[in-house]
């Protein structure tokens, strides 16, 4: 996809035609959800309203659990059609029972009322902390003060980024420019995530054997574009990009029960509609790549505590489910992590998690090695599964920088992987702890 290229603009949500946003504070965090977003009067609801319907495509968590915004989501989008989308920080709505589904469904119903848009075209995002019921009078009043703000200039966006933020510690967003048909059409997208990050999403939640099996802070993606593309292309272009994007993310192994991506596309740049055989989809796929795959890696540069990011390569699996197990494993082994945080190129603990990983793996094939981001010089410290001539030395100064790639060959097959993992340090146990006796330092 090097080929195509896209011109960085302002205005992330609101960049491309006829797109607006808002964010206000309502006070919805009634319950601690962890020291990162314990920061006094920060915006905790946010609305992202398309002029016209827009085509819609979505991922949610396979997550067994999932949120009350979820299950509301996953159905509308099944429509193919929406325009607006209602967010808030500071509770999950999750394990909210009946009262959690009812709860989620006004905040669409009375969005539809104060806007005029059909109600099953408004879909809703949740995240913080879990079992606990929404704050619904202080949500009402959200809605409506949010409702009253919407605009389209940068600023608009930047008040929707911080309301939907927990334990983020900046904000996440990206808006691109390219041609497609002839026409100027722009994609501008922002997500939080910084702890509770594996996510495995599907068109509807359902879990493919392929996905992790993570038992779970959430992950929400928004994207808004003005390219006019079918619902049905837009749902496997928005597959394709997130299974090489936020699904090759970790920076704890958990699964959340909110995870979410919804892209509205409302056409208003004037291209001839994209369908799935005409030769745009290429270039529009790629941007949608792009977008998803800059805001995947801001998650797990932003994770809780992390303080080096590796990328996980590894090649020469017997077939993609291996790649792709072996890969997990070492990205989500905690002694692989801690070593990262050190410094130390420990490979014993990288062979062990690919020995007990579902991958088949032969020690005396397995190759291990480290490298600069994207290079392929590669200074290698076991081959065949044996040392190499590479001093202790040389290779801590291959880890030393705050991002490097790891390259794990098993030599057995054609098939590769990659992960985007994160290291585990002592900064992320002490924010997810929290303290019993102080309920505003306890997570989501």
């Amino acid at each position: 996809m090097s080929k195509f290229k896209f011109k960085e603009v302002p205005g992330a949500v609101v960049a491309a035609q006829g797109f607006l946003a808002s964010g206000v504070f309502c006070d919805i965090k009634r319950l601690g959800t962890g020291k990162g977003s314990n920061k006094g009067q920060k915006r905790d609801l946010a609305l992202i309203v398309s002029e016209v319907p827009a085509s819609v495509a979505g991922m949610f968590t396979t997550n067994q659990i999932c949120a009350a915004p979820v299950k509301v989501c996953a159905e509308r989008v099944q429509g193919g059609v929406a325009q607006a989308i209602v967010v808030n920080s500071g509770n999950a709505n999750a394990c909210t029972g009946k009262q959690g589904m009812k709860d989620a469904r006004e905040m669409t119903a009375l969005l539809s009322k104060q806007l005029h848009i059909p109600d099953e075209k408004i879909l809703v995002g949740s995240t913080g902390r879990i079992g606990v019921n929404l704050p619904m009078p202080n949500v009402r009043e959200g809605i409506l003060a949010a409702a009253q703000l919407l605009g389209d200039d940068a600023a608009h966006a930047d008040e929707a980024v911080e309301a939907i933020m927990t334990s983020d510690t900046r904000p996440k967003k990206i808006a691109i420019e390219f041609k497609l048909g002839g026409k100027t059409v722009r994609m501008g997208g922002m997500c939080k995530g910084a702890g509770m990050i594996q996510p495995g999403m599907s068109a509807t939640g359902a879990r493919p054997a392929a996905l992790p099996q993570g038992l779970h802070a959430t992950m929400l993606c928004f994207i808004t574009t003005d390219a006019a593309i079918e619902a049905k292309t837009l749902h496997a272009c928005l597959q394709e990009a997130v299974a090489n994007s936020f699904n090759r993310i970790t920076v704890d192994g958990d699964m959340s029960t909110n995870d979410t991506v919804l892209v509205l596309a409302n056409g208003l740049a004037g291209n001839e509609e994209i369908r799935s055989q005409k030769s745009e989809v290429r270039t529009f796929q790629a941007a949608l790549q792009h977008v998803t795959l800059e805001l995947a890696k801001m998650i797990v540069r932003d994770g809780e505590g992390v303080h080096r990011v590796v990328t996980v390569r590894v090649e020469g699996a017997k077939t993609i489910q291996d790649a792709d197990a072996a890969a997990r494993a070492v990205a989500n082994s905690a002694l692989v992590k801690t070593s990262w945080h050190g410094g130390d190129p420990n490979w014993g603990r990288i062979i062990d998690a690919l020995g007990y990983s579902p991958a088949t793996v032969v020690e005396d094939k397995v190759d291990i090695g480290y490298s600069a981001p994207g290079s392929r010089k590669v200074l290698w410290s076991l081959k065949r599964g044996q040392p190499t001539k590479a001093t202790f030395k040389e290779l801590c100064a291959a880890t030393a920088p705050k991002e490097f790639d790891l390259h794990i060959r098993l030599n057995l097959g054609q098939a590769c992987a990659l992960m985007y993992a994160a290291d585990l340090t002592e900064a992320y146990v002490d924010y997810n702890k929290g303290d019993v006796t102080d309920p505003t330092t306890l997570g989501g």
